[in-house]
């Protein structure tokens, strides 16, 4: 099941085309993977990063643009899990228009690791049951 969050596409994200700049669009995906964690997981990505000290940073990603996103568009976005290793964890993504066109895809992988090492560590326990609950069929 689906994550769905909706955004507006801000002055600050336009670039001289009068579209939004790709950096911002994955800025805009990070935005929606830490809201995830909440309905997911019930935790927050901050409460897992800052208490837990348990990180996802991204180690791999594939994007497609497929339409220009303008200032004043709504984006909705989604992001569900497509699989769940030991330690990592992939994830797709899929922004709308307030049209219903899609704009952007990713997929995006992360891989769990100890904030004050960085090293790869398996992903908790609790997490697993709220992440298994959102996995594409």
């Amino acid at each position: 099941m689906a994550v769905t969050v909706k955004r507006n596409i801000g002055f600050s994200m336009i670039d001289m085309a009068n579209v939004a700049y790709y950096p911002r669009i994955f800025d805009l995906a990070h935005h929606v993977f830490e809201e995830a964690w909440s309905v997911m997981c019930d935790v927050t990505y901050p409460e897992l990063v800052n208490t837990r000290r348990v990180g996802f940073p991204v180690v791999s990603v594939s994007s497609t643009f497929l339409a220009p996103l303008r200032y004043g568009d709504t984006v909705t976005a989604t992001v569900s899990i497509v699989s769940v290793g030991t330690s990592s964890l992939g994830w797709r993504y899929a922004f709308n228009n307030q049209d219903g066109t899609v704009v952007w895809r990713s997929e995006q992988m992360t891989v769990c690791v100890d904030m004050d090492s960085m090293k790869k560590q398996p992903i908790p326990d609790d997490l697993r049951p709220g992440l298994a609950q959102h996995l594409e069929a």
